[in-house]
């Protein structure tokens, strides 16, 4: 019984944390911490194609070194300078900027898949990624050594163009690499052993479907299938299994006062 109640102390507290501290950004290190994250309802899907389409497209060295192959500061990509007024992220003498405009028309284009997603996985133009570029390496790549997703606030949230803090995570150099193994094409064989490798249920059929639907891009119609749909189920359960947790402490908070009352009648 003390394992139980401490578990969900320790469940309570954690969620003090995150709902008291505005300026903490939670940290996405593993397709696993993907899967937590409310893909589809509090966080649009979009966000993970854009996600997709960025960690194949960055080069990441044996350092964990990040390099962009494009200029920011051209507007590619729907990219330009973030000034951070906010304080959204770390202050300093850091230079930021966001990535994934859709709708911004100067520079490299975005690919048609991240434009016009599937219907289901738009966004509304509200994903972003935040970069902090470092410096400019050789060959006049940029280095960059923090990479962010975020989203705009809602427009009936009032808030202008200001991002969502509680919606802004930082995305380590481990998950860009995780992703990377989706890469944007990928045979029967890669697909059934990405399925295999990140703990995804799905069967035979539902992976023929995903390649015969997505063609070139079944790897991410795969990762969308393993972390928005397999999240929502692990996310569904952990939530059943709080419920169960915290019935027991109720039962064995009522089973010691009625023990104590029970006492004292016979004291």
């Amino acid at each position: 019984m003390m394992k139980v109640s401490g578990r969900i102390l320790i469940r309570c507290a954690a969620l003090t944390l995150v709902l008291t501290s505005g300026s903490a950004i939670q940290i996405l290190d593993s397709i696993d911490d993907l899967k937590r994250i409310n893909f589809g309802r509090s966080v649009p899907t979009h966000s993970l194609v854009l996600l997709h389409w960025f960690a194949n497209t960055v080069t990441i060295d044996g350092y964990n070194g990040i390099s962009l192959n494009f200029d920011p500061d051209s507007g590619d990509y729907g990219s330009h300078y973030y000034g951070n007024y906010e304080g959204l992220l770390p202050l300093g003498n850091n230079r930021y900027y966001t990535i994934g405009n859709i709708y911004q028309e100067r520079g490299l284009q975005l690919p048609h898949h991240v434009v016009n997603p599937r219907p289901e996985y738009a966004g509304r133009n509200r994903a972003r990624i935040i970069v902090r570029v470092r410096h400019q390496g050789r060959q006049g790549l940029q280095i960059i050594d923090e990479v962010y997703i975020t989203q705009h606030y809602e427009m009936s949230d009032n808030q202008g163009t200001d991002y969502d803090p509680h919606q802004t995570f930082l995305i380590t150099p481990n998950l860009l690499r995780q992703i990377r193994q989706f890469s944007m094409n990928g045979d029967q064989h890669l697909l059934m052993s990405l399925r295999n490798r990140f703990g995804s249920n799905v069967d035979d059929s539902q992976l023929r479907l995903i390649r015969n639907t997505w063609g070139s891009l079944a790897c991410l119609g795969l990762l969308l299938r393993i972390v928005v749909q397999s999240g929502t189920s692990d996310r569904n359960n952990n939530l059943c299994n709080d419920c169960v947790l915290f019935m027991l402490l109720l039962l064995f908070i009522a089973f010691f006062i009625l023990f104590g009352n029970a006492n004292k009648q016979h004291a």
